[in-house]
């Protein structure tokens, strides 16, 4: 069955973005993905997003559901049919608070959730975020608030130049049960805004974890906020890994 046109409401995006060593980063990517560089860096992270009022395109938005849901991604590269430099995102694990997403997720729509239990403090201009897997192999805290500039240790030097690196990330690939085959999605948002993160305090288990990513290989580079943004989700061919 295809996906339909879902459409809705992103009331919060946190992009929280590091940066990593090429090499490394290329180990956690199944062909035909490289890393997207920028300033010679793989550049990775957490989306953190809650959706609201999300429901296929031509029913009324009021029968809409709403959720927290998080996404360990990295910005690939890889090359289309006809050798051209296409790009999105690999996404290796999905986590949600919704039992629907957790259950329909990799079946109905696109890309394998694991439960996970948030707890978030936003009053749209300072928010505080954690998320816990209900596995446990996963645990991230976000804690900070609205600013008009990265901070100067960014490999990006400009909030202008992050925000278009980003943009262009807008299909992803999601792991799925079926080994060799990823879930795609194209996101389209009908306003793209961005502001930059001042970060009081971040931590990732994922990105901490010192057997995937040794001593050096990994920093924290920046985050984005972006805050009450009409999206539409499109079902994107499955693509099929070497």
């Amino acid at each position: 069955m295809r996906l339909p046109v879902i459409q809705g409401f992103i009331r919060r995006r946190l992009l929280v973005n590091f940066r990593v060593d090429a090499d490394v980063m290329s180990r956690f990517l199944p062909a035909p993905f490289r890393p997207k560089l920028h300033d010679g860096h793989a550049i990775a992270g957490i989306c953190l997003i809650r959706l609201e009022g999300i429901h296929p395109a031509g029913t009324p938005e009021c029968i809409g559901i709403s959720s927290e849901n998080a996404a360990h991604r990295i910005a690939v590269e890889w090359n289309g049919p006809n050798g051209e430099t296409l790009e999105g995102v690999f996404i290796p694990r999905r986590d949600t608070g919704s039992r629907l997403n957790y259950i329909a997720g990799g079946r109905l729509f696109p890309g394998v959730h694991h439960l996970a239990s948030f707890s978030v403090t936003d009053d749209g201009a300072h928010i505080d975020l954690v998320m816990r897997s209900r596995d446990g192999d996963v645990a991230v805290h976000v804690r900070g608030a609205d600013a008009d500039l990265l901070p100067a240790t960014s490999c990006f030097a400009s909030l202008a130049e992050s925000s278009r690196f980003f943009e262009g990330g807008s299909l992803g690939y999601s792991v799925t049960r079926e080994a060799g085959r990823l879930d795609g999605l194209l996101l389209r948002t009908l306003d793209w805004r961005v502001r930059a993160l001042d970060i009081e305090q971040v931590e990732s288990s994922f990105f901490a974890d010192r057997k995937l990513f040794p001593e050096g290989t990994v920093e924290f580079d920046h985050a984005l906020v972006m805050r009450d943004i009409r999206h539409e989700w499109y079902k994107a061919e499955d693509m099929f890994t070497d």
